[in-house]
C-alpha cells in the first residue's frame, strides 16, 4: 500500500506545484498594441525575460517554464476575449491544476494607467473576458490580475478606446509596468497570493 500512498502524494504534489497564467485578449495583429491586450503583453514580455517560445496548441498558445520546483504555463487564449473561459477551463482540467493556482491578467477601465489591483475573487466588473470564465468555471473565486488602463474616453467611444493602442505617454511608461507584472507573476507562483497582493497592490 506504500507504493499508492507515495502515487497519491506525488499527483497531490504536482498539483500543488502547477500554475496556469493566463493573459486575456484577442487574437490577430491588428489587436497586438491595443490595451484590451495588456494580458498578451504581459505573457509575452515574462517570455522574453525567460527566452520561452509560445506553441500553439488547442484553444491557445502555451508557454511553459520551470521556477524553484514549480511548473509555469503562460497561456493566451486563441477564443477571443469573449470566450477566454472555454480555453482557461480546458487547461485547468488537462493540466489538473486547481483554480488557486491559476492567475488571470486582464485590463480595467476603473484603474487609472498602470494601477495594479491582485484580488482573490470579485465580480466580473462588466469585462467580458472574465464574465465568460466565471459562467464557464461557475465561480467568482479565482485569482485575477487586473491592469489599469484609465477611462480617458469620450462618452460613447468605450468599444474604440479599448481597442486602440497606447498613447505616447503611455507607450513610455509601459516598460516598467510590464516589468513589475512579470515580477507580479513569479511573486505569485513562489511567494503566493496574500503575500503577492501585500506587496504590489496599489503599486
Amino acid at each position: 500500500m506504500k507504493w499508492l500512498f507515495n502515487l497519491l502524494r506525488n499527483k497531490e504534489d504536482n498539483k500543488v506545484n502547477k500554475f496556469l497564467i493566463v493573459g486575456l485578449g484577442n487574437i490577430g495583429s491588428e489587436y497586438v498594441n491595443t490595451r484590451h491586450n495588456i494580458g498578451f503583453k504581459v505573457l509575452d514580455y515574462l517570455a522574453n525575460e525567460e527566452n520561452l517560445e509560445f506553441k500553439s496548441v488547442k484553444l491557445g498558445s502555451l508557454a511553459e517554464f520551470k521556477i524553484k520546483g514549480r511548473t509555469v504555463f503562460l497561456l493566451k487564449p486563441n477564443t477571443y476575449m469573449n470566450l477566454s473561459g472555454k480555453a482557461v477551463n480546458y487547461w485547468l482540467e488537462k493540466e489538473k491544476i486547481s483554480i488557486e493556482n491559476s492567475l488571470i491578467i486582464t485590463d480595467d477601465l476603473n484603474l487609472p494607467f498602470g494601477t495594479i489591483r491582485i484580488k482573490k475573487k470579485g465580480s466580473d466588473g462588466g469585462h467580458n473576458g472574465l464574465k465568460n470564465i466565471q459562467q464557464v468555471l461557475n465561480t467568482t473565486e479565482y485569482p485575477r490580475f487586473r491592469f489599469g488602463i484609465s477611462d480617458t474616453f469620450k462618452k460613447g467611444q468605450q468599444v474604440n478606446y479599448v481597442l486602440g493602442e497606447w498613447d505616447e505617454d503611455e507607450k513610455e511608461k509601459l516598460s516598467e509596468r510590464l516589468k513589475t507584472s512579470s515580477e507580479i507573476i513569479k511573486s505569485f507562483v513562489l511567494a503566493g497570493l496574500n503575500n503577492t497582493m501585500n506587496s504590489f497592490n496599489g503599486k
